[in-house]
């Protein structure tokens, strides 16, 4: 294959076929996909050697930034979205740190709000992992000195009730559009996992280069693994069952521009509301059955953030429209009975997104690398 798309290949996402392919493999393909190719083309109606040819020439052109197996990470590895407090003239490098030499940060995003609050002082924000058997907040205290941070807040999601972000079928969504029943609160209790469980999890869940995305898409992980691909399967499946399996999944740039200079979004909404203390898991599930959402969590957000207990993250073109989307779960939350003492958006300004590395594998090279004592980050 040539390192560039065929000029004859669309590769803008509102190309017809690209849409359709784009609105089932961004992020309805749950669980293990043992012929994800087969799994698009059977949802999106698109002939399946077509659909890997698009998602090639759209990966090639930087219109799809990475094309992966994602796991339920809040069940493998300590996980938290941490803000970060840092001096301005400090920020840009911090930024950098978190997001070109911190594998264990995920997504990295700098954030304002249109009222200045106490949490306005928090710009930087991350998604932070650490792998089973190491501190969460040792290496938050490891990156707070590393990158010269004054303060930060460390915010494990207590329950998860929505995560999956598909911008392609939500684009022109009617304000207010919600499920008929509430979301589902998932738990994040960890799953410990043997060596042999690792080797083939950490060869599942890698990105795909473009030269990779082959009509048997499996035969060369399980080789990567050590394992034969009945072996590679079957191990994936059983992890699947035990929760820790996310989806195959295509993931669009957000606003960066891409093919044809188009940008498949342009703004990124973080909400947050404080309801009363034992009315989180009743909230989440009312926030969450609105299809808006992409991500929907129950975190203690402390007095720095006035208290709030639910946040979620939302993604529109316009911005009229992302508040319009805001309001309407607000109008929701009240005739739903549950109070709402203090809200805001924390919309978000320039962000890298990557996957937050779980391998232990990883993290012992890490402190080696850091010369970070790997007993001393338990």
């Amino acid at each position: 294959m040539s390192a560039q798309a065929p000029l004859s290949i669309p590769v803008n996402v509102d190309d017809p076929v690209n849409a359709a392919i784009l609105a089932v493999s961004e992020d309805q393909l749950q669980s293990f996909q043992k012929d994800p190719w087969g799994a698009i083309s059977a949802q999106s109606g698109v002939e399946v050697e077509l659909v890997r040819e698009r998602i090639i020439a759209m990966l090639r052109a930087g219109t799809i930034r990475r094309v992966r197996q994602t796991l339920m990470a809040t069940n493998l590895a300590q996980g938290a979205l941490v803000a970060w407090q840092v001096s301005p003239e400090r920020l840009n490098a911090a930024f950098e740190y978190m997001y070109q030499q911190d594998p264990f940060s995920g997504h990295v995003v700098l954030r304002t709000t249109d009222t200045a609050s106490r949490g306005s002082r928090y710009r930087l924000w991350t998604t932070l992992k650490v792998p089973q058997g190491y501190s969460i907040m040792k290496h938050a205290e490891f990156l707070r000195e590393r990158v010269g941070a004054e303060h930060f807040r460390v915010m494990p999601a207590q329950r998860l009730f929505v995560l999956g972000v598909g911008h392609i079928r939500r684009r022109n969504m009617p304000i207010g559009s919600r499920a008929d029943v509430p979301a589902e609160a998932r738990d994040t209790v960890i799953v410990e996992l043997s060596r042999h469980e690792w080797q083939v999890l950490t060869a599942l869940k890698r990105e795909f280069a473009p030269e990779e995305l082959v009509a048997n898409l499996w035969d060369g992980r399980a080789a990567e693994a050590g394992v034969s691909l009945a072996d590679f399967c079957a191990t994936a499946e059983q992890l699947a069952t035990r929760g820790v399996i996310g989806r195959f999944s295509t993931f669009l740039e957000h606003v960066k521009a891409t093919a044809g200079n188009e940008s498949v979004t342009r703004y990124n909404a973080l909400f947050h509301w404080a309801v009363p203390p034992g009315r989180e898991i009743e909230a989440g599930q009312e926030v969450g059955r609105h299809h808006i959402m992409t991500h929907a969590y129950w975190r203690e957000g402390g007095p720095e953030f006035h208290d709030v207990n639910i946040m979620g993250v939302a993604h529109g073109r316009e911005k009229d429209v992302v508040l319009a989307h805001k309001a309407a779960i607000d109008e929701h939350l009240r005739e739903a009975g549950i109070p709402v003492s203090y809200t805001n958006v924390f919309w978000g300004g320039r962000s890298e997104i990557k996957p937050s590395e779980i391998s232990p594998f990883a993290y012992e090279a890490f402190c080696a690398k850091e010369g970070l004592d790997l007993a001393a980050m338990r």
